[in-house]
């Protein structure tokens, strides 16, 4: 299966860089198997075309405006994902649109296209995410990992081979138990 998970985000702009955030979490708390490419598209735009292009899913985490209370997590599939992008939060967007336009044009549309959105608190500039988005990340993932599950990706966590021989993770377990 030729799935990408593409985070999407300006961390210069607060919570702008929570599709981002999302896919850090996701490749550094997991495996998945058969293996999935996942990549921070950070702003880069039309520059992500080739990379996107002839998938069988794209999945993609963002911060999205859809006057959804901060730190909610909206779910978007197929022809609604290019519509959201009508009401940009940055030029990232933007490109992102032109890149599914471009995509659809050329018949390299991904088969399947999922938007895993997170509604931010604050777009002002500065590193870092508000607690309100910053809590967002695990249902985030959680909607990611769900997806991953129905395309027969098995996710495993990295500390799965920790918990069976120490006992679960973040416990020490004296020797000999």
């Amino acid at each position: 299966m030729n799935i990408l998970i593409l985070g999407i985000g300006n961390l210069l702009l607060g919570d702008e860089g929570v599709g981002v955030r999302v896919v850090e979490a996701l490749e550094r708390r997991f495996i998945l198997s058969p293996p999935v490419e996942i990549l921070d598209g950070g702003t880069s735009g039309m520059a992500l075309m080739e990379i996107m292009s002839g998938r069988d899913s794209l999945i993609v985490a963002d911060a999205v405006l859809t006057g959804a209370p901060p730190g909610s997590v909206t779910v978007l599939r197929d022809a609604e994902v290019p519509a959201l992008f009508s009401r940009k939060i940055s030029p990232h967007q933007l490109g992102l649109s032109d890149v599914l336009t471009a995509l659809r044009l050329t018949d390299e549309f991904p088969r399947r296209l999922t938007l895993v959105g997170i509604e931010p608190e604050s777009l002002a500039p500065g590193i870092g995410l508000t607690p309100t988005v910053s809590a967002a990340i695990e249902p985030a993932l959680n909607h990611v990992l769900a997806l991953l599950a129905q395309a027969g990706v098995n996710a495993v966590p990295r500390d799965a081979g920790q918990q069976t021989a120490n006992g679960p993770a973040g416990v020490n377990m004296p020797p000999g138990r």
